[in-house]
């Protein structure tokens, strides 16, 4: 390998051609230098981003490329098992959208094979490579809020298109799959605790979960979120604590709506102390190639691991098991 990875994407989704391949070209050590897709016109922005730009008509034809040493897959849900576990076998690491299963059982194969094929197999999980989230991870480590007590988060945006592959139950689609890995993830990275589901209420359309409102305990800490597609674009995160809080303004999606910012108030004797730190201009999609890149050619440890994504999917099984999805 040399001193920069090289990748392919398969198929030339909006969000890899507006998001992840400039991420990629733009993360350092990182080069993308092939693309799968039988469409000139949906080719031709990641011509113009990456000059040279291999192009192959097939999955399969871009797997088979010798000069490709990771590939990003931004498929529909219900797909990211399938061509993850191929393209492992064709000797590439993996960096698969989330979710990149569809239930819990399945990371038993996604493990089986990042083993046996001894590439690196990993959940494009971006908020645990943003630094608002080790900052906010430290605080409550460090016992700055006190005792954890409460746990909110919200994540909703406003979908109604029929087609969009996320209002289509045959391809994975539903909030829950799309935007409740993000409260659920990071309560878990932040907190270190895994909760255990206690109830789950949902509105279902056509198969698909357009609302959520899932709540949750982890040992004497209290976690509640909301997911929608129906709705406006909203996202945050809060921990309260016994001694403060702390909140993420733009928890998920930061540089996208709003930059990153994190909150902590104490609260002391008579007064209220509150910190703002703001994190203006973070690449948290280059970031993450970047991380991804330092694994293959450092061999430092991956910031979310397999291991990591299988819990989240653990409590997303749980809620769906809960709340009585259509069969």
């Amino acid at each position: 390998m040399a001193d920069h990875i090289r990748w392919g994407i398969l198929g030339a989704s909006n969000f890899a051609q507006k998001t992840m391949g400039p991420a990629i070209n733009e993360a350092r050590r990182s080069r993308l230098v092939a693309l799968a897709t039988r469409s000139p016109d949906k080719a031709r922005p990641f011509a113009d981003l990456a000059p040279g730009l291999r192009l192959h008509d097939s999955y399969d034809a871009l797997l088979a490329d010798p000069e490709i040493d990771a590939v990003y897959i931004p498929l529909p849900n219900a797909l990211h098992v399938e061509w993850s576990l191929k393209a492992a076998a064709a000797g590439k690491a993996v960096l698969c959208e989330k979710p990149i299963a569809m239930q819990e059982a399945d990371f038993d194969r996604l493990i089986a094979a990042r083993a046996q094929s001894g590439c690196l197999i990993a959940e494009a999980y971006m908020p645990v490579h943003h630094p608002q989230w080790s900052r906010i991870r430290s605080l409550i480590a460090q016992g700055e809020i006190g005792d954890l007590h409460t746990v909110t988060g919200c994540f909703s945006y406003g979908l109604h298109a029929k087609g969009n592959v996320r209002n289509k139950a045959d391809l994975g689609g539903g909030g829950l799959r799309d935007v409740g890995v993000y409260p659920i993830g990071t309560f878990r990275y932040a907190t270190g605790l895994e909760p255990q589901v206690t109830s789950a209420d949902f509105i279902w359309e056509d198969g698909v979960d357009a609302s959520a409102w899932i709540t949750a305990r982890a040992g004497e800490t209290r976690f509640s979120f909301h997911t929608s597609m129906r709705t406006t674009r909203r996202q945050e995160m809060t921990f309260e604590g016994t001694k403060g809080s702390l909140r993420a303004t733009a928890p998920f999606n930061p540089g996208t709506d709003f930059h990153g910012s994190v909150i902590l108030r104490i609260e002391g004797e008579g007064d209220l102390e509150e910190t703002h730190t703001h994190y203006p201009g973070t690449r948290q999609y280059a970031l993450q190639v970047e991380n991804f890149c330092a694994t293959l050619l450092d061999g430092t440890a991956y910031p979310c691991p397999l291991e990591f994504s299988r819990g989240t999917q653990a409590v997303i099984d749980a809620a769906f098991a809960m709340g009585n999805p259509p069969t």
